[in-house]
């Protein structure tokens, strides 16, 4: 028999997953394009690209590159905004049977509030995952991830905002010197849950120009080449707060990737930078994680959460 996979976002009873592995934000769009390759009822949830108040046309072109472990991007947010997501897309996806967690992003901590508030007053929004990795208008464009304070600002402002029963998760940014003490902040602000973690700042020169690949100079980097920093930042802060939720996501490929931050700590698997070279990936992974568990005898994903760090996590019990 398969290893059970459920896993629950939050305390609603709408939180609960069919299984912990999600399509993580910004690869799958609004799922349309999945939809061709994978039942996307099938996917644990979507996550959806991050949405704002407004349309943005996103960054000038180039704005992606390949590189020899990952991806390059400054695609800068392009989207349709939250009217255009509520009215075509989140429909969309709760016909087709999926759930979906709605990513949001923000120039203002009035516009994450809003946004939370819009999305409360919505049927089906099964969490919102804040992206945090956003240039605080306010403050000279400072992103907010970098900076505990304003980061634990948005998420106060989002839990205020967002329905009781609609789990909120912080999206945390690597590019930090202590990324537990950005998760004690949004912890402390009243995050149910923790992603990690966003791309890596990174940058590509053409040897031919002489001048930056992307339009933009800089980009996140994404892919395999940042799942050893993923699965350093899950074991820190799930060493830290062994009873919050993770999302564990970067670079995730494999079966056995997925397994490696469920043994750091993740609660959830969210698979990204994959999709583009394999779009059944998420079904692929999710197959090949059940087969992983099965290999070391573990009825449930639950009970190797935290695993390596020696102890079984509270609550959770490990069949030898």
């Amino acid at each position: 028999m398969p290893a059970d996979l459920r896993v629950r976002l939050g305390p609603g009873p709408q939180s609960e997953l069919p299984n912990l592995v999600l399509a993580a934000a910004g690869c799958a769009g609004a799922g349309r394009e999945l939809a061709q390759f994978i039942d996307v009822a099938r996917v644990g949830a979507l996550i959806s690209k991050s949405i704002m108040a407004d349309p943005h046309t996103g960054n000038p072109a180039p704005r992606l590159t390949e590189t020899p472990s990952g991806l390059l991007n400054s695609v800068g947010l392009q989207g349709p905004g939250v009217d255009a997501f509520l009215q075509r897309d989140l429909p969309w996806l709760l016909s087709r049977g999926a759930r979906v967690v709605v990513s949001i992003a923000g120039q203002t901590i009035r516009e994450y509030a809003g946004l939370a508030a819009r999305l409360s007053d919505t049927a089906g929004v099964t969490g919102i995952e804040v992206n945090l990795s956003c240039p605080d208008a306010e403050d000279a464009g400072q992103l907010f991830a970098l900076d505990p304070q304003r980061a634990g600002r948005v998420i106060a402002a989002v839990r205020g905002s967002a329905r009781y029963d609609i789990p909120v998760f912080a999206k945390l940014s690597p590019d930090v010197t202590d990324i537990v003490a950005a998760a004690s902040a949004c912890v402390a602000a009243g995050a149910d849950g923790l992603s990690l973690i966003n791309t890596l700042l990174g940058m590509a020169i053409d040897p031919a120009t002489m001048r930056p690949v992307l339009a933009g100079r800089f980009g996140g980097l994404s892919g395999p080449a940042i799942r050893p920093v993923a699965v350093r930042c899950v074991w820190q802060v799930r060493a830290a707060f062994p009873d919050v939720p993770i999302i564990g996501t970067g670079g995730v490929r494999t079966g056995r990737d997925a397994l490696e931050l469920l043994l750091a700590g993740a609660s959830m698997i969210a698979v990204g930078t994959e999709i583009f070279h394999d779009p059944s990936a998420c079904s692929r992974v999710l197959k090949e994680l059940e087969e992983e568990l099965a290999a070391i005898g573990a009825d449930r994903a639950a009970d190797v959460v935290g695993r390596a760090h020696g102890r079984v996590p509270r609550g959770l019990a490990w069949r030898a």
